[in-house]
Parts: structure tokens; C-alpha cells; sequence
């Protein structure tokens, strides 16, 4: 039996008590509040719950079980692929949730939901003090910690998940618990990589690591017709990283909207600024750059240095898989595939993982993909809806022409909602089958299933 009433109704319900904003359809700020970040998803929910506090979070999820609605949970940034949104359901907001306290003695810090790393770190940098947290300082905290972490610090510091230290939930029956290494340890463990499946974490509390307030990167670019060489190096460069230096690769477009391709490495060394300029020294010396922008910068700087070329808005649709290797063959089919490019934003990019993230052990979080290697990212971005089926097409065709160089694994913040249920059991490999336990202890129902979804079982 359906016993959803009306949206009226509803809203009427829960402003008996909540604190935040209620909006439904036809009111003033909704249709703000309902857009996500990537302009191809378009959805209307019935109710869209924007808590100010804990408390919110459990009136809203309250009325979302008694009226029988789909709950989805958003938090402060981007997911890409469209799961914090729902048609004709209730999404519970946290956006306006975007407190970060500092405790500098104990180099701690707590972040609500809604909280941005971009807020995250202008905080924390006040006292020289930073997390793993993100290449794009407009992603949000929870989305990113949940999923896994990666970052410009994860080669010294590991990812986001591994420098949690508890978290704050809501769960599908209304109660709120601490998840720890010493209070619901198995929730813990299954946060960290889980994503969104077990609740609603309204705060995250992290452990903190002196970093800058300078550090050493930025962006250099060499002309797309030196592809091959550029992308060999980079493989040469990766072999041998101190922690301390993380280096991505890859093929982008020039962000100055003429079209221009480029091969390019984006960096952060994140120790003292003379190892730094050293190490740099072996990437910046490399052929003739078109643009070198490394050099000393802010920490917040550098975290934010991409945000441009992620607009709110833009259409986007990625797919991303880790490779088993990156060797020649490799190579020469990220080149081709990105000649083919139909969109002057689109990028094929390998994010290297070495160091810290792959000291942790495959069974210690939820995340268990701790081998050196690269992670591919076919991002195919667009601003006209006409370009769609082209852009959309290439990415599909790109990840196929790669697929041949795939591994096993697929991390599972870059997973689209087209995905099947068996990519994202295989996303968690050996994890999967103790995560549907965790799962069935705690969300058993399935309630927040807008998600990664993982699927109780006994």
C-alpha cells in the first residue's frame, strides 16, 4: 500500500520541528536547490530536505520511511554519475551542513557533511595542518572520504578514508552512533570505501599531518603532438616517486576553450620546498613545455588549481577503471582515442598510486585497491545538449578500445549509474561479500540505496 500524500502535506509535516529549509516544487529556491553539479542529470524530488543540523537529518529521514519515499542523501560537491537526487523522492540536503573545527594540539579536525575540501583546508591551513582531500577544492568532503580519498597528499598521507578517525551517522532507524576503531568498529570499517550504503553521516573527524603552507606544484603541458613522448616519461618519472611527490598524467584540452590538445603531468610535492624544487626539476626538464606553471604555491592554492576546468553545471560522463599496466600498446591507444575527442573539455587521465596508499592492507578498510600503479579516467564534459550522444559515445568507445589494458579493479566514486550490479560487487573484490553483512546489520531494508549499492545478504 502507497501511503505518500501530497508534497504540501508532507512539507507541513516536517516544519512541525525542522530547523532547515523544506522546499517542494514551485517554490522559490527549488529549483536551485534540486540542479547537482553535472547538467546532464535533471531530476525533480517531491521534497527536498536542507538540515541545518543532526536533528534534521532524523525528522527528514523519519517522514522519508513513514511515507514510504526514495531517500537520497547529498552532501557538498559534485557526484558526477547522479545518485544524491531522486525523482519524486525525498533528498536530504546537507549542503548547508559545512562546519569544520580544528583542534591544532591534537592535529584533528571535524568536518560536517556539506563541507567542501575547499572549506575543509582554508581552515585547517590556518594552523599549517592539511588532509588527503581531493584534486578539485569544490569536491565535497563526505562524497570523497566515503568512496576512498585520492588526492594530492596520498603517496605521503594515504587517502582521505585512511585518516578518518570517526564519523557521525544517522542510521535507517533513526538512531545516531559514533563509528570508530573503538565504537562500531565493523560500521567503521565499512565507511571507509563504502560509500553511502550504511547511513547518513551528518560529520567526519580526521587526522591532520603538517603540510605547507607552501608546497611545490602546478601544471606542465607539452604541444599533443608530443603524446608518445610525454606519456612514456611520465611512466619513466612514476617508477620512482618519494612519497612525498604525487604526479599525475595524462591528455587534456587547453583551457582557454580553443580546442588545443595537450599532453600534460600535474603535480604536488608536499615536503620542503628545496626536495621539491629537485624533484620537480626531472619533469620540468623534459622536451620543450607549451606551459610550465610549477613552481612554490599555497597548499589551498594547488588543491584548487583544476577547479576551473570542472564547471557547476557542464554535462558530464565518466568512466574509469585501473590498469594492469601501463605499457606501449597502452599508450598508443589513449592517443588515438583522444584524437578523436569531440569536445574541447574532455581529458584521458591516469591518476598514479604509490607510496603510503599502497602500504595499507587490501582487508584493513573497505577500499581494496592498495597496488602501485594508475587508475585511467576517460572524462568526457560538455556545455551543449546537442553534443550528448557524440560525447557520451566517445567515452563508451574510448574505455572499450582501452579495456584490453584493464584490471580487476574499478573505483567506485568514478562509477557511472549505467554500471551493472556485478561492476560494483567486483569494485570491492575480496571486501564485497563482508560489506553485504555489514550492510544487512545495519540497512537491512536497503533503505539508502541511491548509491554504489551494495546488497545486504545474511
Amino acid at each position: 500500500m502507497n501511503i505518500t500524500t501530497s508534497p504540501a502535506d508532507m512539507a507541513t509535516a516536517l516544519a512541525k520541528s525542522f530547523a532547515g529549509q523544506i522546499l517542494r516544487s514551485g517554490d522559490p529556491h527549488y529549483d536551485e536547490a534540486r540542479r547537482v553539479h553535472n547538467g546532464l542529470i535533471d531530476k525533480r524530488p517531491a521534497l527536498i530536505a536542507r538540515c541545518l543540523g543532526v536533528a534534521d537529518v532524523i525528522d527528514a529521514l523519519a517522514l522519508a520511511r513513514e511515507r514510504r519515499l526514495e531517500i537520497a542523501v547529498r552532501g557538498g560537491g559534485h557526484n558526477v554519475a547522479g545518485r544524491a537526487t531522486t525523482e519524486g523522492g525525498m533528498l536530504i540536503d546537507l549542503s548547508l551542513m559545512k562546519g569544520v573545527y580544528v583542534d591544532p594540539n591534537r592535529r584533528t579536525a571535524r568536518a560536517q557533511g556539506g563541507a567542501t575540501w575547499r572549506e575543509f583546508n582554508r581552515e585547517t591551513q590556518l594552523h599549517g595542518l592539511a588532509t588527503t582531500g581531493g584534486v578539485v577544492s569544490s569536491t565535497g568532503v563526505a562524497g570523497l572520504t566515503l568512496g576512498g580519498g585520492l588526492g594530492w597528499l596520498m603517496g605521503k598521507h594515504a587517502l582521505a578514508l585512511d585518516n578518518l578517525l570517526s564519523a557521525e551517522v544517522v542510521l535507517a532507524d533513526g538512531r545516531v552512533v559514533t563509528a570508530s576503531s573503538e565504537q562500531n568498529a565493523d560500521l567503521f570499517w565499512a565507511l571507509r570505501g563504502g560509500g553511502g550504503n550504511f547511513g547518513v553521516v551528518t560529520s567526519f573527524e580526521y587526522r591532520l599531518h603538517p603540510v605547507g603552507p607552501l608546497v611545490t606544484g602546478g601544471l606542465i603541458a607539452w604541444p599533443f603532438a608530443a603524446a608518445w613522448d610525454v606519456l612514456r616519461h611520465f611512466r619513466d618519472v612514476t617508477a620512482n616517486l618519494p612519497d612525498e611527490f604525487t604526479v599525475f598524467g595524462g591528455l587534456v584540452h587547453a583551457p582557454d576553450g580553443s580546442g588545443e590538445k595537450l599532453a600534460v603531468m600535474v603535480m604536488c610535492h608536499c615536503g620542503p620546498l628545496a626536495a621539491g624544487e629537485m624533484a620537480a626539476e626531472r619533469v620540468k626538464g623534459f622536451g620543450t613545455p607549451a606551459v610550465d606553471a610549477v613552481g612554490a604555491m599555497p597548499y589551498c592554492d594547488l588543491n584548487a588549481m583544476l577547479d576551473g576546468a570542472y564547471p557547476r553545471g557542464a554535462l558530464n560522463y565518466w568512466k574509469s577503471s585501473f590498469l594492469g599496466g601501463l605499457d606501449d600498446d597502452a599508450i598508443r591507444t589513449m592517443i588515438d582515442c583522444f584524437g578523436r575527442c569531440p569536445t574541447p573539455m574532455g581529458q584521458l587521465l591516469l591518476e598514479h598510486f604509490h607510496g603510503a596508499v599502497t602500504r595499507v592492507g587490501v582487508a584493513d578498510t573497505a577500499f581494496p585497491h592498495r597496488a602501485e600503479g594508475y587508475n585511467m579516467l576517460v572524462l568526457s564534459e560538455w556545455t551543449e545538449p546537442r553534443q550528448t550522444e557524440a560525447c557520451t559515445a566517445w567515452a563508451r568507445d574510448s574505455f572499450a578500445a582501452l579495456r584490453p589494458y584493464m584490471g580487476a579493479g574499478r573505483y567506485v566514486n568514478y562509477i557511472d549509474a549505467d554500471e551493472r550490479d556485478d561492476v560494483i560487487a567486483a569494485a570491492y573484490g575480496p571486501n564485497y561479500a563482508r560489506l553485504q553483512r555489514i550492510k544487512a546489520k545495519y540497512d537491512p531494508a536497503n533503505l539508502f540505496r541511491l548509491n554504489q549499492n551494495i546488497l545486504p545478504t545474511a
